[in-house]
């Protein structure tokens, strides 16, 4: 029998409550149980084999699962837009701005793995998701934000998510219709049809019950992330050599170079450098989902020292295979790298590599979607399930026997929720699917609230900094300046979409 899920409370079979375990331990933060002297000094001894100190199913999370869900996070559609962004940015300004952001994602992220537990980070009372770390050292009306903010930014990575796997999908076919006519003919096509594929394959991950039963998709979404990258670096590699030379400027696309929407101005410059912050701070960004993740791993030791190990060891992995896959298709490309980088390549040979490499984009972000989506469907069924605890249509689980699988804890309001939610993601990537700009602006609206204030503000409030100390000063400038540059990005990305809505008619787009 499966582990059952975190998300729902107490089992009810035919009516019958299954009592093993009080329904306040999956639905409410304050009634985990204090920690007295002797715990703290030992605090194995609030541990069993089966559960953990709060009550739950004993975790079993390590720092290569959670390694996995973070780097199924970061590398995803992101890293295809790297080349497009240092296009925008040059030589200096391109690479040296990724670095920066790594700092400022690995910093802010181990302050934020410490608020994992209220007050003591090894022995205090956990919080199980990040607006339940804002409510317990912020409270009042951030957290209302906090949670408007990051399930808005979820709920916008999925969107953003089934638009690249259509892209993907899309570049296959047109790849082999390019081969076989010879590049005779342009093979326009819609993307409608394969973002609707795609949803229906995210119908049926969707209905995994929790966030700790996905890591084996995490594992498959990491590896295939690694596949696609390298070949983007190896095909970048390999224009290059073909060039003879590297292309691009110290500062960027030059004013007059011919786009597909006509020449850049200098305006268009300026937004269009905006927008590339936007798209390289949405590279970076999972601190949305970090605390949802640290709430998958096992201890003793203490869960935010993992997190902080597989937080830099990802970060690292991860920066360097932005460098080199953004730089190499700078230098390939120039000014004219491509919104998407492997769909730049003109589909020319090798293009069974082209086509290997957009079905590891697509499986990974089959699996990039459960991990961002998974904390938004456990807060709906939570709050469902403290709402309405007494109807068996929200609460209730039901044993299907599924023949090589074993049995399936079947709940109907999980089923209804998570499909219309599927349903209603893909509809509005039909509807918008400007892959760039959507990137640039999702990454500009969740940067500083959820990857720099939040953390900020919680790590002040649990070491107890005091105002205008040199730490708090420094903590509130790099605040401030985060602040700057994402009202700039979303800006930019703003201009970007309108440019696009000239051009654009309802589920028409073709590529």
């Amino acid at each position: 029998m499966l582990p059952r899920s975190r998300t729902m409370p107490s089992r009810i079979h035919h009516g019958v409550v299954d009592e093993r375990h009080d329904i306040r331990h999956y639905l409410e933060v304050e009634v985990q149980p204090k920690v007295s002297e002797s715990e703290a000094i030992n605090p194995q001894s609030n541990y069993s084999k089966c559960f953990d100190d709060d009550g739950r199913l004993k975790r079993t999370g390590n720092f290569w699962t959670s390694s996995s869900h973070i780097i199924t996070a970061v590398i995803g559609s992101g890293v295809l837009s790297l080349a497009w962004a240092i296009a925008q940015l040059g030589w200096v300004a391109g690479p040296a701005v990724m670095v920066l952001f790594a700092f400022v994602n690995l910093y802010t992220s181990n302050l934020l793995a410490q608020c994992y537990r209220s007050g003591d980070p090894v022995t205090g009372q956990r919080n199980y998701t990040y607006m339940d770390a804002v409510k317990s050292y912020l409270g009042g009306r951030k957290v209302m934000l906090c949670g408007l903010i990051q399930y808005l930014n979820l709920f916008g990575v999925a969107i953003g998510y089934t638009i690249a796997a259509s892209v993907s999908m899309m570049a296959i076919k047109r790849s082999n219709c390019f081969h076989s006519s010879g590049g005779k003919d342009p093979c326009h096509m819609s993307c409608n049809g394969f973002m609707i594929t795609f949803g229906i394959i995210e119908i049926l991950f969707s209905q995994i019950p929790d966030f700790d039963q996905v890591w084996w998709l995490s594992i498959v979404a990491a590896i295939m992330s690694f596949t696609y990258s390298t070949v983007g670096l190896g095909l970048g590699i390999g224009k290059v050599a073909g060039n003879g030379t590297f292309k691009g400027s110290l500062t960027g696309i030059s004013i007059g170079t011919e786009t597909h929407a006509g020449p850049v101005t200098s305006t268009q410059k300026l937004w269009r450098s905006l927008q590339a912050l936007g798209a390289i701070a949405f590279a970076y960004s999972f601190s949305v989902i970090l605390i949802e993740i640290q709430d998958t791993i096992r201890s003793p030791p203490a869960e935010y020292k993992t997190m902080k190990k597989a937080t830099l060891f990802s970060i690292i992995t991860t920066t360097i295979f932005y460098l080199l896959c953004g730089c190499m298709g700078y230098a390939a490309f120039g000014d004219l790298a491509p919104g998407n980088l492997l769909t730049g390549f003109g589909f020319y040979n090798p293009y069974w590599l082209l086509d290997i490499a957009n079905v590891a984009i697509f499986v990974h972000l089959v699996g990039a979607y459960q991990v961002y989506c998974q904390p938004l469907f456990a807060f709906v069924e939570k709050w469902s399930a403290r709402k309405w605890p007494q109807s068996n249509f929200v609460t209730a689980e039901y044993e299907v026997p599924i023949p090589f699988y074993g049995v399936y804890q079947l709940n109907f309001f999980r089923l209804v929720w998570r499909t219309i939610f599927v349903m209603l993601t893909t509809l509005i990537a039909m509807l918008m699917p400007f892959f760039n700009d959507v990137v640039g602006l999702l990454g500009a609206l969740g940067f500083w609230p959820l990857t720099v204030f939040f953390p900020i503000e919680m790590y002040i409030s649990q070491k107890k900094i005091g105002r205008w100390t040199n730490q708090w000063i420094g903590l509130q400038i790099l605040s401030m300046t985060c602040l700057v540059i994402t009202i700039a990005a979303a800006v930019g990305s703003v201009a970007g979409v309108v440019l696009d809505l000239k051009t654009y008619r309802p589920f028409k787009t073709s590529y």
